[in-house]
């Protein structure tokens, strides 16, 4: 079987978002080098024929989703890395899939959250969680990046090997 040139953003973006869910999880920080990437990566994915209408569409959602999200942390509901990381996730996504990327990045992030509050869960976060700004530690932090890349490589990947 030939090498598929198409598959190699494809196969960058998966190593982008698996990096990003890892980072996440062990340290609570999606690296703004990881989104960046993925953003500097998007273009050659849209080489393999992509309509302008698409292009911009997906453009239009990401900073959709970008300004919501800052909303959000402007309001200290998500991190600021979460909201780079989906916004970066939704452009891949395009707007067809950028509804199915945020249903399944809720409910990847609350079976991730009903996880985190049993106790195999605390066992896991225990002794990482982050101070907060008057030291003490958050009461319940919470890796979304994981639920982020897990979501945006379920509906962005499969429709390449369907």
């Amino acid at each position: 079987m030939p090498l598929q040139l198409s598959l190699i953003p494809l196969a960058g973006f998966t190593g982008l978002m698996v990096t990003a869910a890892f980072e996440d999880f062990r340290r609570f920080v999606i690296p703004n080098r990881l989104t960046l990437a993925l953003c500097l990566l998007w273009p050659f994915h849209l080489a393999s024929g992509v309509t302008l209408t698409a292009f911009l569409g997906a453009i239009g959602c990401a900073v959709a989703v970008f300004i919501g999200g800052a909303l959000l942390f402007s309001r200290g509901l998500v991190g600021g890395g979460d909201v780079k990381l989906l916004a970066a996730a939704t452009l891949w996504a395009g707007p067809c899939d950028t509804p199915a990327l945020l249903i399944g990045t809720g409910l990847v992030g609350g079976l991730l959250a009903l996880f985190l509050l049993t106790p195999a869960g605390a066992l896991v976060i225990a002794g990482r969680a982050p101070a907060g700004a008057d030291g003490e530690p958050h009461k319940t932090p919470m890796p979304y990046g994981v639920a982020i890349a897990a979501a945006a490589l379920i509906v962005t990947i499969p429709p390449y090997f369907g």
